[in-house]
């Protein structure tokens, strides 16, 4: 599976793994991860770009819906292990002002 999503045994941090591609034809998995997550007030999501190879604006758009959902400003969301090519997409779109980049 391109995404999938582990939470913690304190059920405070979910973490989702991202490989492959992470475009449009993974919307379906990657809301699923958050959506059935039921996040408490401080749960905390990492979103671990380690394995993926490709991000398009599809994706851009998955994560600033899923940061609304989560709260917007009060969600706390970061991006992990991003490639050099996904970090420069990101950082163009100015996601490090809306997101935790690590």
């Amino acid at each position: 599976m391109p995404v999938t999503s582990e939470v913690s045994t304190d059920d405070n941090t979910v973490t989702i793994k991202i490989s492959g591609r992470f475009d449009f034809a993974v919307q379906n998995e990657f809301r699923d991860c958050y959506y059935n997550a039921k996040p408490g007030e401080n749960t905390r999501f990492i979103i671990n770009m380690s394995g993926a190879n490709y991000m398009d604006s599809s994706a851009l758009g998955m994560l600033l819906m899923m940061r609304e959902y989560l709260g917007g400003n009060a969600a706390d969301i970061s991006i992990i292990n991003c490639s050099p090519d996904i970090k420069n997409i990101l950082t163009v779109a100015n996601f490090q002002s809306l997101f935790k980049m690590e």
